[in-house]
């Protein structure tokens, strides 16, 4: 049975790291220490919505985000009752009175959903929490920073919304720091016009976990630390986290192939000599061979990684992966269920343990997760 294996101590390692990096500009502007705001979106990033929230929960964390109202409902229904923030701003009713009923806080970013949610205040007769949503060039959820006159009308209106915080979303913080200080100072802008007009932002929070490793001094009173948490990063890991998760599966054929023999899909692959191969039951829908990072790649590094591409294919080399604690080959393209890997003079047998590095976030969620 194929499994995510996920290292608790490793784990626990990150969220020291993050804890102690949040700490780096203390106090923050009200004379309070950082909160960090847990993202556990996209099934917590592949490391299960359940499992992870409850580790972070035993590691102090009480604040969590996701990005869906699916995901919202999941984690009432999980039976968590920590403080939880719906990173999305929407105006479509329904949605909003599942979200209220289940006591989770709105983002609001737009005069629309600013109007539905005192809608929905006053009909369950409910106070409503949220936090304003402000696009500061992304370019999706949020009140246009330069539109900041409808932005103050329609925040006046929430005559049944109590504001929380305040914050917005970086769209490149992984690599163009000029363009992340430039939506930085919009929001800062925005935020001193919202107070000019008796408005109280309170919580401020920009940095997703790129911009919190990166930028200290944009901390402010809050941080949303998703993929920190993984050690998966699309830039330098400066902070000594650990790479979370492992995948694990088992030989499942092993079978001789003759010289010139071809292997995989579009026949990627011919033998060079006679040749000895294991069958992996695991393929892409296991996140093998996927890499999420490459669509946040500045051009330069695309053509890095095209280039490298181009010079495997011609050098017939894979991916390489580890079975019975010996490094193998990955021969051919990966399948959607199957990996040929080259296990030429090793003593490799049929049931050994398979371990391949892969992306949490990308695999199955029907995969099973372990805390060891």
């Amino acid at each position: 049975m194929n499994r995510i294996i996920i290292n608790q101590k490793d784990l626990a390692h990150n969220v020291q790291k993050i804890k102690e990096h949040a700490k780096t500009n203390l106090p923050d502007d009200k004379g309070n220490a950082v909160k960090i705001i847990a993202v556990v979106k996209a099934n917590a990033y592949g490391l299960d919505m359940k499992q992870f929230t409850q580790f972070l929960i035993d590691q102090g964390i009480d604040f969590f985000a996701v990005s869906t109202v699916q995901e919202a409902m999941q984690f009432r229904e999980l039976g968590f009752t920590q403080k939880l923030l719906m990173l999305s701003s929407t105006a479509i009713k329904a949605d909003v009175e599942k979200l209220v009923e289940k006591n989770v806080v709105l983002t609001i970013g737009s005069k629309e959903a600013a109007q539905v949610a005192n809608q929905v205040a006053q009909e369950q007769n409910k106070p409503i929490k949220a936090h304003i949503k402000i696009d500061t060039g992304f370019g999706r959820y949020g009140f246009v920073y330069t539109q900041r006159e409808e932005m103050v009308e329609a925040i006046k209106t929430l005559k049944n919304v109590e504001i929380e915080g305040t914050f917005t979303h970086f769209s490149n913080a992984f690599y163009d720091d000029k363009y992340t200080q430039k939506q930085f100072q919009h929001f800062i802008d925005c935020i001193e016009v919202l107070k000019m007009n008796g408005i109280n932002p309170g919580m401020l929070h920009v940095c997703n976990s790129a911009a919190f490793i990166k930028f200290p001094q944009m901390h402010l009173n809050a941080v949303r630390i998703g993929s920190a948490f993984t050690g998966r990063m699309s830039f330098p890991n400066r902070m000594g986290l650990k790479r979370i998760a492992q995948l694990t599966t088992q030989v499942a054929e092993i079978k001789e192939l003759p010289k010139g023999y071809n292997v995989g899909y579009s026949n990627g692959y011919t033998t060079k000599k006679a040749t000895k191969v294991a069958i992996l039951p695991c393929g892409y829908i296991e996140g093998t061979g996927l890499q999420v990072e490459r669509d946040m790649f500045r051009p330069i590094d695309k053509l890095r990684y095209i280039i490298s591409d181009i010079k495997a294919v011609f050098r017939k080399q894979g991916k390489q992966i580890s079975i019975a604690g010996k490094p193998c080959q990955v021969l051919g393209r990966i399948g959607t269920f199957h990996i040929v890997a080259d296990i030429t003079g090793k003593d490799i047998h049929i049931g050994d343990e398979a371990t391949i590095s892969v992306n949490p976030t990308l695999v199955n969620p029907q995969v099973m997760r372990e805390y060891e």
